[in-house]
This record gives C-alpha cells, sequence and structure tokens, in this order.
C-alpha cells in the first residue's frame, strides 16, 4: 500500500511538471549552442547537465568557458547564481520528513520549478518532490542532447524572444498562493526589491533570489504576526 502511495506521488510530481516542458526547450537548447560554441564537445555538454543540472550556472559557464575564464571564477559565479538553494532547501527540510540519504538526493536534483510544484501541491511528500524533481532532469537533458547533436545547423531559439515562457510559468505557480492581502504585500514587495537589486544595484540573479527569500519572509513572517496579535 505505501509503495503503491508513492508511485501515485511520484506520477503525480512528475507530470505536474510536464506542462512546463515547453519552457525547458529553448533554454536548454540554447545552452548546448553556446556550450559547443565555448569548444566543449557534445559529451561534455551533455555531462554538465547531467552532473551540474542547473540551467542559468550552466549558462553561466559556458559564457565563460567562451571567455576563457580560469576555473575558480566560475565555481564562484555559479556558486553565487544558486544561491537560492539554501532557501529551497530549508523550505524542503522543514515541510518534508527526510532521512539524511533523501535529503543528499533531494538537494541533488532541487530546482526551481521542482521547488515550486512541490511547493503548491495539496499533499506535498519526498515521493512528489522527486518525481517532479525527474520531470525536470529527463527532459532538460533530451533537450540539451537534441541542441548539443544538432549544433549550429539551428538558430537559437532565444533570438526569437521565446524566454518570455519561464516568467510566465513561475507567474503561473505563484497565482494560486495568493490568498491573503499578507501574501499579495509579500509578492508585491519581493517583486519591487528583485527589480531593485538586478536592474539597479545590478546583482547577480541567485544572489538577490536569496536576499529577496530572506527580506520577503521576514516581511511575511511580521504580517503574518501582526495578523495573528
Amino acid at each position: 500500500m505505501t509503495l503503491t502511495l508513492r508511485q501515485s506521488d511520484f506520477k503525480l510530481g512528475f507530470l505536474a511538471v510536464v506542462p512546463l516542458w515547453i519552457g525547458f526547450l529553448p533554454f536548454a537548447i540554447s545552452y548546448a549552442l553556446l556550450a559547443r560554441t565555448a569548444g566543449l564537445s557534445i559529451w561534455e555538454t551533455q555531462l554538465m547537465s547531467l552532473t551540474v543540472f542547473s540551467g542559468g550556472a550552466q549558462f553561466i559557464a559556458a559564457n565563460m568557458f567562451l571567455q576563457q575564464a580560469n576555473l575558480f571564477s566560475v565555481v564562484l559565479t555559479t556558486f553565487l547564481l544558486n544561491a537560492r538553494h539554501l532557501l529551497y532547501g530549508l523550505s524542503v527540510s522543514q515541510n518534508l520528513k527526510l532521512g539524511p540519504l533523501q535529503r543528499s538526493k533531494a538537494a541533488w536534483v532541487l530546482t526551481d520549478e521542482a521547488f515550486g510544484v512541490t511547493a503548491n501541491a495539496h499533499y506535498p511528500s519526498y515521493a512528489y518532490l522527486m518525481g517532479a524533481s525527474m520531470s525536470v532532469f529527463v527532459s532538460w537533458n533530451v533537450f540539451t542532447l537534441i541542441g548539443a547533436l544538432l549544433g549550429s545547423s539551428i538558430p537559437d531559439p532565444l533570438q526569437y524572444g521565446v524566454d518570455f515562457v519561464f516568467p510566465l510559468a513561475f507567474l503561473a505557480l505563484l497565482m494560486p498562493t495568493l490568498k491573503n492581502s499578507p501574501a499579495f504585500i509579500v509578492a508585491a514587495f519581493s517583486a519591487l526589491l528583485a527589480l531593485l537589486l538586478q536592474k539597479v544595484l545590478h546583482l547577480q540573479g541567485g544572489v538577490s533570489v536569496l536576499l529577496v527569500g530572506i527580506f520577503g519572509s521576514m516581511l511575511g513572517a511580521a504580517l503574518t504576526f501582526k495578523e495573528k496579535a
């Protein structure tokens, strides 16, 4: 019975991410084209998707390889870009009861999309999280391979402006969570702060998301405490 429930949760998590695949396609192909231009072989390009498994970090790394940056700079930059995952990990560890091995597996495959889908699930579980994560992992790697194999025979899909798909996808994940005024206030504050940090202060995406998460959480906690008082 327990195994059946886990399989069901895994399937639900996997299918929940499928509508987002259309957003992964242009980004994965664009990454593959950039990596090949930077001199990476087909297998090196694919290996980065299999092991690093972070679209933003892979884009930055491939671009820095193209500019012949040193390895330390690449590692430091990608670390800062993915700093937001610290908040994701804290949230997952608080809401799901995970063993040491499960924590390690979840940390490796945790992505923005898998976290967002799981956070919005009615009954989130480790199996659901892994299903959502594997849905991202499989599609991202398949699309990377397509881009790496086709190479320069196809144009970069991002030059056609299809990168708007991702923000729309995350907006769709956000809307169901806006159920009261504190949620609306926190969402509006976070959006404005993100614009300030990235457009005015020009902070790296991962750092700005981490700061927005911290200050947004503090505001949410303050508003919630005020409501209960």
